[in-house]
């Protein structure tokens, strides 16, 4: 895997990108850096994305209030029901590594802050 420069190299980045090996397969030959996302770089969706913040939140014990799946991921299967309840809520946000560090720092989870929402 190839860091790219400046990529924090703290116990809990290491943790996360642990973490993220383990559960998706990090790329070896493409460049990973903050601003990487998993949902449109690395391609986690579905049931994957759905293991990968579950063990966010256990491992890292994050709260996540105001966290919301359907902005960043698409759901598994069709299910109409989701879809009603997803309508509106347009294109998809890349969730970033930067967001899962700063999140993993502050242990809460804070769309606002972490998408850089004013």
């Amino acid at each position: 895997m190839n860091l790219a420069p400046n990529f924090p190299d703290d116990h809990a980045m290491q943790l996360l990108m642990q973490l993220l090996h383990e559960e998706l397969g990090l790329p070896e030959r493409k460049t990973i850096s903050l601003n990487t996302s998993i949902n449109f770089d690395l391609g986690c969706e579905g049931a994957d994305a759905q293991r990968l913040m579950e063990a966010l939140e256990e491992q890292f014990a994050i709260d996540f209030v105001d966290y919301d799946a359907y902005r960043y991921f698409q759901p598994e299967g069709f299910d109409v029901f989701l879809k009603r309840r997803a309508k509106g809520r347009g294109d998809k946000v890349p969730l970033t590594i930067e967001m899962l560090y700063q999140a993993i720092k502050a242990q809460r989870w804070d769309t606002r802050k972490l998408e850089g929402i004013s």
